[in-house]
């Protein structure tokens, strides 16, 4: 894979030097980076800010690099910082004073106001009669860009113009084939790294590359209330808005919004250096996107780090996010126990047994052990306790008695009641919903739903094949698995708990999958999880029990033909998605552990239909998992030959995501819902939310995950608006099932 640009987000405040969290401006000058702020001028000086004593005590309001120095307009003057030395150019006409919007150099010195255009000459700044007379009365010039070769162009509320080389001003009205443009309020205008003219305004962007070529949404600009455009690296520009920023590169667009990339989203000034590093000045201070150069097995040491130092809860190492006290500082954190610890720590353990598998690093079988002795610990807990749960019960997860007791005070009686009574009439009322351990360390709690046993299988199966070496390490694994199994045989196919009844989800028996009406969503989805923790089951103990268990399923209960409709959706983004990543996991070992041919192309055929319903939402790890079982096969329908193998762009897209995966993983608020480039959701699929709250884009795909949220793989990706206030760190197992899984199948190349 090689090196890729990582974007790693850095903000700034008082808190680290600057005069004012006011900033009016940035730029880079000279290889040096300046803020200008309502306090004064500051350069960045091993990552802090010193301030500029000579342009202090007074706002900045604006910035340009001019050769190695620094314009600045500062006490009612354009002067210019060099050298450790402030010189005074000329002095601003008074109706200039406290209006400028902006400046550009090259040779010639312009200034931008909101009463028209300035030049310099002979220490004095002068109207540019010629430009200001085609303003008309709307004066005001947002930003002015000048080219080596004399060329100037101006972003007006009047409209977009030029000058040429020979000094002649006129109104520019870009076209593109069926598309002429007479643009007004043009927000911004530069001229790029190659030499080509931006312009920005509500009705799009354009860029003149000898023929016009013109944006808007429908070419998947994502925002357009513009406040500033910069040019960036070769090819490169960026676009300030009132509601973050945007980033394209003349193919991709990227839309910067939120603290996870910005102080504020009303960017006032951007600045680019050579190496790409944005800069932007907000009125909560400055920030800068860096790209470093990164790869995908440094960014997976990098998450396996912050999970050893942070996300380890208990002795035996339950991963899971973390809450942070002070919304964005990880310096402290407090770590707290979920639902489904055990899926996540299954989910995280199978990510090191396919590190194992693909580096033979000693750090990641460690690793994979312990994420066994963690889920396995979640079997035992559960044994000879107050109350004790029958043999082969599953705890959700534990919490010490040291601490407070769970069952006094969220998990009662009445919320169960309440539960039952508003949201769901099958919820079990529980109590107590945390028993204790045998030996009165532990809490446990009870009620385990199907999901945490697809993670336990998924996980058991891969740590088996490939990380038990030895034979004694195997062993562990058949009796621990054979106990869950033999488990649901007893009951019918299902999940018993301490008080003798199914807990609420982990019910998989015919007799209410195929007749109860009330387990009709659920049929396929736990027809195959069944056939899929039989058959790993036969596989890991060797006994052929699990496997006619199966087939019994199968043949009078019609389980394989279930599975032609494991999820209920109605159109694209509909549905439970939770249950998507919990099928994805029961395809894997299915295909794997099937012995009949013919129930495996069966079987291949129903994930090749569910993973065309989620290849649009650019998931590296349910793409790895598809590739990963189904490749070169077909199946035939009535009426066709279906060709099953993954189709389009799916491994870019995986490598996409992997790289543009954040490296912070704090929950800041990513709002995408004002976007101009999203296709609503048709109202039918709107079943987990109001219409105007889930959508993609016009390309079909969802937002990239760089601008959304992401914990884990179950979360809704066609949801617009996700994150919360910057009190949660999600760890990196999302990152590292993928990426070490994709390695282990030979999709990824380090």
């Amino acid at each position: 894979m090689g090196t890729y640009p990582q974007e790693v987000r850095t903000a700034y405040t008082t808190a680290q030097g600057l005069p004012d969290n006011d900033v009016r401006a940035v730029a880079v000058a000279g290889g040096q980076v300046y803020a200008g702020t309502r306090a004064g001028l500051a350069t960045l000086t091993a990552g802090r800010w010193e301030p500029v004593k000579a342009v202090s005590g007074a706002p900045v309001e604006a910035l340009a690099p001019r050769g190695n120095g620094l314009l600045v307009v500062f006490r009612g003057a354009l002067q210019q910082w060099e050298n450790g030395r402030l010189t005074q150019l000329a002095t601003l006409p008074q109706a200039a004073n406290g209006n400028v919007r902006g400046l550009a150099a090259a040779g010639q010195v312009w200034v931008a106001t909101s009463t028209g255009l300035l030049a310099l000459e002979s220490n004095q700044l002068v109207p540019v009669a010629a430009l200001n007379t085609l303003l008309g009365e709307q004066k005001d010039v947002r930003q002015v860009a000048a080219r080596s070769d004399g060329s100037v162009a101006v972003a007006a509320d009047a409209g977009l113009f030029w000058r040429d080389s020979g000094s002649n001003w006129r109104a520019v009205y870009p076209h593109q084939a069926g598309r002429s443009w007479a643009p007004r309020d043009v927000r911004g205008v530069a001229y790029d790294a190659q030499g080509r003219l931006w312009f920005a305004s509500p009705q799009g962007v354009g860029r003149l590359d000898g023929q016009w070529t013109l944006y808007t949404e429908q070419e998947g600009l994502p925002y357009d209330d513009f406040t500033t455009l910069a040019a960036g690296e070769q090819g490169v520009v960026w676009m300030g808005t009132r509601r973050g920023a945007i980033r394209f590169d003349g193919r991709t667009w990227e839309y910067r919004q939120g603290l996870r990339w910005l102080p504020d989203d009303d960017v006032r000034g951007i600045a680019v250096t050579k190496e790409g590093h944005t800069w932007f000045a907000t009125s909560a201070g400055a920030s800068v996107i860096e790209r470093r150069p990164m790869t995908l097995a440094q960014k997976a040491r990098f998450f396996e780090d912050e999970i050893d130092k942070r996300h380890r809860r208990t002795p035996y190492g339950y991963v899971l996010s973390v809450s942070l006290p002070q919304p964005g500082d990880t310096s402290t954190w407090r770590q707290h126990d979920s639902d489904n610890d055990g899926l996540w720590t299954s989910m995280y353990g199978a990510g090191v047994c396919y590190a194992y598998a693909a580096t033979r690093d000693p750090l990641a079988k460690k690793r994979a052990r312990a994420a066994f002795e963690a889920l396995r610990f979640l079997s035992t807990v559960t044994q000879g306790g107050t109350p004790p749960a029958p043999p082969g019960f599953v705890a959700r997860t534990i919490l010490p008695t040291s601490g407070p007791d769970p069952n006094a005070t969220h998990y009662t009686r009445a919320r169960d009641e309440n539960t039952r009574a508003t949201r769901d009439r099958l919820w079990k009322v529980l109590v107590p919903r945390w028993p204790k351990s045998a030996d009165g360390q532990w809490y446990w709690k009870a009620d385990t739903s199907s999901d945490e046993l697809d993670g336990h299988y998924f996980f058991y199966a891969q740590y088996y094949d490939l990380v038990a070496e030895t034979e004694a390490e195997k062993e562990d694994v058949r009796k621990l698995v054979a106990g869950i199994t033999d488990h649901l045989l007893a009951n019918h196919y299902a999940l018993i708990d301490w008080d003798g009844t199914p807990t609420r989800w982990a019910v998989f028996g015919p007799q209410e999958l195929n007749f109860n009406p009330d387990w009709w969503v659920e049929r396929g989805l736990n027809s195959l999880s069944l056939l899929s923790y039989l058959r790993t089951t036969e596989h890991i103990t060797g006994n052929p029990k699990y496997g006619q268990a199966a087939e019994r399923l199968v043949r009078e209960n019609s389980y394989a033909i279930n599975t032609l409709v494991p999820k209920i959706a109605y159109l694209q983004g509909s549905g439970n998605h939770s249950d998507d990543e919990m099928a994805f996991m029961g395809y894997y070992n299915l295909l794997q552990y099937e012995k009949d041919p013919a129930l495996r192309n069966l079987y291949a055929f129903s994930y090749f239909r569910y993973w065309q319903m989620e290849k649009p939402e650019l998931n590296p790890l349910f793409n790895f998992m598809y590739a990963g079982r189904v490749r070169n096969e077909t199946y035939r329908t009535p009426h066709r030959e279906v060709n099953l193998a993954p189709y389009g762009n799916w491994l870019e897209e995986s490598v996409d995501t992997l790289r543009r995966f954040p490296l912070d993983r704090i929950n800041w608020r990513l709002t995408n819902s004002h976007r101009k480039d999203i296709v609503r959701l048709m109202a039918e699929a709107q079943d987990q939310g109001d219409v105007d709250s889930m959508g993609y884009r016009r390309n079909g795909t969802v937002l990239p995950i760089d601008e959304r949220f992401v914990e884990h793989w179950n979360q809704n990706p066609y949801r617009l608006d996700q994150g919360g206030q910057g009190n949660m760190l999600a760890d990196g197992a999302s990152f590292l099932l993928p990426y070490y899984m994709g390695l282990y199948h030979r999709f990824i190349l380090e």
